[in-house]
């Protein structure tokens, strides 16, 4: 027997992040349990039938359902206020199928230019050979959203802040216009995470997360998860994930719940520190620019103060001296890791034109913003001190 852990909908974020879904197991364990296993018993035949025809729903098989990876989609759930969620093998696999499941040959995608490579790849290569087109627009122009919106449009694809050069949409006004063209809006919101922008209620109908990033947060596994309305998840995405398989494995799921249960104070603690090291890296005179989304300064800096409620843990620096620069500053690092991943609890750095976004061509790169001398730093938990006298002493040797 199992017993799932009610929750009040009026407990705060942190609480949710530590008590949402939880199911105990006749033993009443305090951790959640790692149900490790492909398959499920029945005790008639009769019940295996039941079973698949979905007349007495429970779990069947690993790869469509498994406990661990329910709670995990649970609380995820309850974080985004979202009515259901499923979980995957990794932020890609979430991306693909929220899109993969949602169009056909013949349909129409209109997304955001601004986006990480793979997501890119996907738009631009994989939906293509379907039959899907895609329009790219600058995802801070509204005017060329209205203009891209104006005819209709199956599905809107966008990131905010998007990676690396942290552009931001005005979420509610590109929701409003694509509901008008009959689009299902997808958003990854991987750099805001759950807790600093909440794009359903700005007007989204669905959000994917790369649960590697932040809600791991100490680089141990790989997850994704992609969260909507209860029609969306079950009668349009889980035909598509139960068949083609990019399931999470429960030992994963286990860990990411574990990592939900700090999320608030990680990302609390790597806000602050962004922030600090991004006013101390303002006007240096080996950067030609500074991005942060709630630096003063920023070009969207009035937006992002509307729809999110910290700038996040990431930031990205323009080195003036163009890739042989942003090396030597790279190089020079001695406390922040050079790693292409990001939201870690160790502060991480890259260099995008060479990683990342290298397979772009220069004009691609050059409409996100991504120029030779970009540099994205992922801010960890080390001292906000610590980590600002590393990057300033690594721009001396620029």
């Amino acid at each position: 027997m199992t017993v799932t852990r009610d929750i009040k909908a009026s407990w705060n974020a942190a609480t949710k992040l530590v008590h949402a879904g939880q199911t105990r197991s006749q033993f009443k364990e305090t951790s959640e349990t790692i149900y490790m296993t492909s398959g499920y018993v029945y005790e008639t035949a009769e019940e295996a039938e039941a079973a698949f025809d979905n007349s007495q729903p429970r779990f069947v098989y690993s790869r469509f359902g498994n406990p661990t990876v329910s709670m995990f989609e649970q609380r995820m759930a309850a974080i985004e206020g979202a009515e259901a969620a499923r979980a995957t093998s990794s932020g890609m696999a979430a991306v693909f199928a929220s899109l993969a499941s949602l169009v056909k040959a013949g349909d129409r995608i209109v997304a955001s230019d601004a986006l990480f490579g793979s997501c890119q790849f996907i738009l631009a290569e994989i939906l293509p050979k379907w039959g899907v087109v895609t329009e790219f627009v600058d995802g801070r122009d509204l005017a060329q959203w209205q203009a891209a919106l104006a005819k209709p449009t199956k599905a809107v694809f966008l990131e905010s802040p998007s990676n690396p050069g942290l552009r931001l949409v005005d979420l509610k006004a590109v929701c409003d216009l694509a509901h008008k063209a009959g689009a299902t809006v997808v958003v990854d919101n991987v750099f805001a995470t759950p807790l600093l922008q909440q794009p359903l209620q700005l007007g989204a109908d669905v959000v994917v997360y790369s649960a590697t990033k932040h809600i791991d947060g100490q680089g141990r596994c790989l997850g994704g998860i992609i969260l909507g309305t209860e029609k969306y998840i079950n009668e349009t995405l889980q035909p598509f994930i139960r068949h083609t398989g990019p399931s999470l494995s429960p030992m994963n799921a286990w860990i990411l719940l574990k990592g939900l249960e700090t999320l608030d104070l990680r990302v609390g603690k790597q806000c602050e520190s962004s922030l600090k090291i991004a006013q101390a890296l303002k006007g240096h005179n080996k950067l030609a620019q500074v991005n942060y989304p709630t630096l003063e300064g920023f070009p969207q800096y009035e937006l992002a103060k509307k729809q999110m409620s910290a700038g996040g843990t990431m930031l990205s620096l323009s080195l003036a001296g163009g890739k042989a620069a942003a090396f030597k500053f790279l190089n020079a690092l001695e406390l922040v890791l050079i790693s292409n991943n990001l939201g870690d609890s160790k502060s991480l750095a890259t260099h995008p034109a060479t990683t990342t976004h290298q397979r772009l061509t220069v004009e691609q790169r050059a409409k996100q913003g991504i120029d030779e001398g970009l540099v994205r730093l992922s801010v960890g938990l080390e001292h906000a001190d610590d980590l600002a006298d590393d990057v300033l002493n690594a721009l001396k040797a620029v």
